[in-house]
């Protein structure tokens, strides 16, 4: 039966991220903001049209990525090759249910039609359960997408849901998503019961520090919610409202 430590926070520690410099230098020119912004378009709704409407902005505006569901992949990408933005994708969203075998071939297949930054729902039931077995199930489903996306040259971000969190759940999927090699702990989906909240990041960021990235998504729709998730220690953001953002700032 394995154990999973959980990190305490550790403020004054060598590896800690600087926030207020990260946050002054994207915060510094509608430009640079732009380049932490996942522009994200997750809805069910989402049409072909609004599709591309987004790949365009995320050229015009040269965001970090243009987020879609999985069936806009293909178009994503046809639509962003040659711009230099990479197209992310959504896994298991927004309830990060599914069967580990299945999520594994759907990053596979995605990967395979060029995209870059995945974005994949741990599973929370099985994280809330507090078993080990099932501890390290979450770890395994993590892993199998983490590794296939390193040998892709992509990155992986895992959603945590901190909404349906304790403080200690959120401690532990922090780790075990660490533990499993992903390169962002991001905080919501923006489909539960909240979304990102500043005391999150600050947890996320004063106990893992350098470790790792921190994507703050949900609920982010004007600059001054940008601003409050940078300053607490995001180093990405997602938002579906990133043209409204950046606008803000380029008016000032």
């Amino acid at each position: 039966m394995s154990t999973l430590t959980i990190s305490e926070p550790h403020p004054n520690g060598p590896e800690q991220f600087d926030a207020a410099t990260f946050a002054a230098y994207a915060l510094s020119s509608p430009e640079k903001l732009a380049a932490v912004l996942d522009h994200s378009l997750v809805k069910p709704d989402a049409t072909r049209t609004r599709v591309l409407e987004l790949c365009r902005e995320a050229a015009e505006y040269r965001f970090a990525c243009a987020t879609v569901n999985p069936c806009w992949v293909s178009l994503a990408t046809a639509a962003l090759a040659g711009t230099g933005i990479p197209v992310g994708v959504v896994l298991g969203f927004p309830l990060g249910a599914n069967l580990p075998a299945s999520r594994k071939v759907e990053a596979a297949e995605v990967l395979k039609l060029g995209v870059h930054d995945i974005d994949m729902v741990l599973n929370i039931g099985l994280l809330k359960s507090g078993l080990a077995a099932d501890y390290d199930a979450v770890r395994q489903d993590i892993r199998d997408v983490v590794e296939q996306a390193h040998d892709h040259g992509a990155i992986v971000k895992v959603v945590l849901e901190t909404c349906l969190l304790t403080f200690e759940e959120k401690l532990r999927g922090a780790e075990l998503a660490i533990g499993a090699g992903a390169d962002f702990l991001q905080t919501s989906t923006g489909f539960s019961t909240g979304g990102a909240t500043t005391d999150d990041l600050t947890l996320l960021r004063s106990t893992y520090g350098n470790r790792v990235g921190v994507k703050a998504s949900g609920g982010i729709r004007s600059l001054a919610d940008a601003s409050a998730m940078l300053k607490a220690g995001a180093s990405r953001i997602g938002a579906s409202a990133s043209v409204r953002i950046v606008s803000e700032l380029a008016s000032r």
